[in-house]
């Protein structure tokens, strides 16, 4: 199951218009970037909840066809929270089934993870991601045969007792959906996995060192797309796009002769940057003007933005 329900409020003001499934990521809505990982690992078979401009998110992925899957969709009136929109899907699942965000982009070998859950007899594994610095995820504690035996949420520099991140895939038995009441807002990190360590279930998490980065914050967007034009994750780009040394030039973009951008870079289809222009390190979404002389840095555009001439942007998200 994809949970993709949220209304993205820490992406605001980018995502006032427009649902987090949908943000792009290298020009693609970074939903396409998960429906591809999750059918490279055999995932075929999909629930899929939504709420926030439900209808786009819908037009976009359809029945999943185009990605090779078969989607179900879950519609939520009312969000439920991440393990109340599982267990309403409870009749969807009849085995080991995974728990994805639309924001998780990561290579993680989720076939490896499934192993490791099954060798582990678990109820329910986290795969978690090692990372250097810490302080913006929840960090799981394991002992040496994986089990967990504690959270820590978001630890200062010096304080972490791991450098286990959670990466929110999730990897459950049906027997998980039975602790989680009906028709009630519930949360696995909240709610269901102190559930789980209370009552001494067998409850893993599986390490992995592999690219993971949940976009749903400014701070994690900006990384995942210079990590991606840098080369240090691999993600799929349309046909009509060019990626040369750090930047991606969208379809049917056009940059004047007399203007710079300036790698890393994303200019998204059918926007323009005037002459004189200079784009350094920015996200441009689609349909984007950047006036004549303007200079933009470090920033985020989002679709349709238009930048005055002679503007000067640094260091902003502007939807």
């Amino acid at each position: 199951m994809i949970l993709a329900g949220g209304l993205s409020t820490r992406l605001y003001p980018l995502t006032l218009a427009l649902p987090k499934p949908l943000v792009p990521v290298l020009d693609r809505p970074v939903v396409a970037h998960v429906l591809e990982y999750l059918r490279a690992h055999d995932v075929a078979q999909l629930a899929l909840n939504v709420h926030y401009f439900a209808a786009a998110v819908e037009s976009f992925v359809g029945d999943g066809s185009p990605f090779g899957v078969s989607v179900t969709y879950l519609r939520e009136a009312q969000l439920m929270g991440s393990a109340g929109a599982v267990k309403q899907m409870e009749s969807f699942f009849d085995g080991t089934f995974i728990v994805i965000g639309c924001d998780d982009v990561t290579d993680v070998d989720l076939k490896a993870a499934v192993e490791f859950h099954r060798r582990s007899k678990a109820e329910a594994t986290i795969v978690l991601a090692e990372a250097e610095d810490v302080r913006h995820f929840g960090v799981v504690v394991v002992d040496d045969d994986g089990r967990i035996l504690e959270f820590q949420e978001k630890p200062a520099p010096g304080t972490e007792r791991s450098k286990l991140a959670n990466t929110g895939i999730y990897i459950f038995e049906p027997s998980v959906l039975e602790r989680i009441p009906s028709g009630t807002f519930y949360d696995f990190g909240k709610q269901v996995f102190p559930e789980l360590l209370a009552a001494g279930r067998r409850f893993f998490g599986m390490r992995q060192k592999a690219y993971w980065c949940d976009i749903g914050t400014p701070r994690e967007y900006r990384r995942v797309h210079f990590d991606a034009l840098t080369g240090a994750v691999k993600l799929r780009i349309e046909p009509t796009a060019m990626l040369d040394d750090g930047i991606l030039i969208g379809f049917d973009a056009r940059i004047a002769p007399e203007a710079r951008v300036i790698a890393p870079s994303c200019v998204g289809k059918a926007s323009r940057i005037e002459p004189n222009a200079i784009v350094d390190s920015t996200i441009i979404w689609n349909g984007v003007s950047v006036g004549a002389g303007a200079r933009v840095r470090n920033a985020v555009l989002g679709h349709g933005v238009r930048v005055e001439p002679g503007a000067i942007i640094d260091g902003a998200e502007i939807g």
